[in-house]
């Protein structure tokens, strides 16, 4: 195998891919990834999920090492009149087999740049305090915006906290 990565957008999910992505979140979640989900996540939950997040609004990437997806990420638009010009980052994932590749990195930045063709000049997220995905998130430019404790559960019941980030995209908003 080389390695070899290619992310892309996905206007669309075929029967194949929403197996495939299911069978991915199923794996993150199983690994402990935080992204709204509880182990164990049946296979009819996460082909639901991954039925729901194409509509307006929401772009998908899908990030393949050797042609087999090991990663997603999501870029929400907002919708409303007063932010417009920001978007948020949701449920990036990458399957613990194509981690420490870089993937998380290469489908940032697939988002960033989707922002700004589409006007964003502003970057939002969250995740748990402690996960690997915040020194990735600070690596790249995010801002720590504040922690919230107990706001997201574990499997186990235990309350964890979650740290949510912002990225501005234009230099203004850096000086505001």
């Amino acid at each position: 195998m080389s390695n070899e990565i290619a992310v892309y957008p996905v206007q669309a999910l075929n029967e194949a891919l929403t197996d495939t992505l299911t069978r991915l979140l199923i794996d993150v979640v199983a690994d402990g990834a935080s992204i709204g989900f509880l182990p164990p996540l049946t296979y009819q939950e996460a082909a639901a999920y991954w039925n729901s997040v194409l509509q307006d609004g929401v772009v998908l990437w899908i990030a393949e090492k050797d042609g087999v997806p090991v990663g997603t990420v999501q870029l929400h638009l907002a919708t409303k009149a007063n932010a417009a010009h920001r978007a948020e980052i949701a449920k990036l994932m990458v399957h613990p087999s194509g981690r420490r590749l870089g993937i998380a990195r290469q489908l940032m930045q697939a988002a960033e740049e989707e922002a700004l063709r589409q006007s964003r000049t502003l970057l939002v997220l969250d995740t748990r305090v402690g996960d690997p995905s915040n020194k990735l998130y600070e690596s790249i430019g995010f801002v720590e915006a504040g922690v919230i404790p107990g706001y997201a559960q574990s499997a186990d019941g235990h309350l964890h906290a979650t740290r949510f980030y912002y990225k501005p995209l234009n230099p203004y908003l850096s000086r505001c």
